[in-house]
């Protein structure tokens, strides 16, 4: 496995913030800021409504919407407020969520977007966990989502000191690395390269352990030799299921990101990512740090 060769700083200069006014994606607003002003980005902040707010009666129905408009026009501009500090742009239009983040995707050329969420459905006007899965595995560009378990202090998040990447070698877990690597060199911090092996299969002949050695040589082949200079690279491997291991580690190294790779969504949301649906989901929605997901 080569190293990679990422030396260049990856470039944010356009962000998307997906935003439904609830206070779930209110939780991503700091880090919008955060990211904005520290790499000199434009924020593009998108509200889609709902042609049909609530099942009335067709007599209610005109008051309701214009109630509707009302709100989100009020709500726009308290958010134009609050990125006042930053160059950005405020749009609220009426649809389905998806096919509008496409297009501000490719007229704004968004290297970002970021979305917050509760982590479960049916439940309010947030940016659930369901939707934020169908962003990040259709997105082209990398997403970041603020789950509802992150602590509130973002400003310690933000300084990025510990990072963690997981990966299981695949090319779609691979196309995260570089990220994992650039926001290393861009704050210094220290890299934890992650490899998860699950439990041994029924008549497995050769048991997982056995490749815990060779699997720490391929993880230390992933950082480049250079990276030493800017940050403080490490490899570990752990047993057990993906998802609660992932999220064990962040925890116990404090981590303040954690960046995976995840495949395209499909026609069976089930079978799209390199962790698997219920293991991409629930690092998403249950990590005390943000998450970035890239698209391999």
């Amino acid at each position: 496995m080569n190293a990679t060769g990422t030396r260049t700083r990856i470039s944010l200069k356009s962000i998307l913030y997906a935003t439904d006014f609830s206070p779930a994606a209110a939780s991503a607003l700091p880090y919008v800021l955060g990211l904005a002003k520290g790499y000199g980005a434009k924020v593009h902040a998108l509200h889609v409504r709902s042609p049909y707010p609530l099942i009335v009666g067709p007599e209610a129905m005109p008051q309701i919407i214009e109630a509707a408009k009302e709100q989100a026009k009020f709500e726009a501009q308290q958010l134009h407020e609050i990125l006042s500090t930053v160059p950005h742009d405020v749009l609220v239009c009426e649809g389905d969520l998806w096919p509008a983040i496409t297009d501000m995707v490719q007229q704004q050329n968004i290297d970002l977007i970021v979305i917050g969420t509760r982590g479960r459905t049916g439940v309010g006007r947030a940016v659930l966990g369901s939707v934020a899965e169908e962003v990040f595995r259709r997105a082209s560009c990398p997403v970041l989502t603020v789950g509802p378990h992150v602590s509130s202090d973002t400003e310690r998040r933000l300084k990025m000191k510990e990072i963690l990447y997981a990966t299981d070698f695949s090319p779609e877990s691979l196309s995260a690395l570089p990220y994992a690597v650039s926001f290393a060199q861009e704050h210094e911090a220290r890299l934890t390269i992650l490899h998860v092996i699950g439990e041994a299969e029924v008549g497995e002949l050769v048991h997982a352990e056995n490749y815990f050695e060779s699997t720490l040589r391929r993880l230390r082949e992933l950082v480049p030799p250079e990276a030493k200079s800017w940050c403080e690279p490490s490899t570990r491997v752990e047993k057990g299921p993906a998802a609660e291991k992932i999220l064990e580690v962040a925890i116990a190294l404090g981590a303040d990101l954690i960046v995976l790779g995840v495949r395209g969504a499909a026609v069976n949301m089930g079978a799209t990512t390199h962790l698997s649906r219920s293991t991409a989901h629930r690092i998403v929605t249950q990590a005390e740090c943000p998450v970035l997901t890239v698209r391999g």
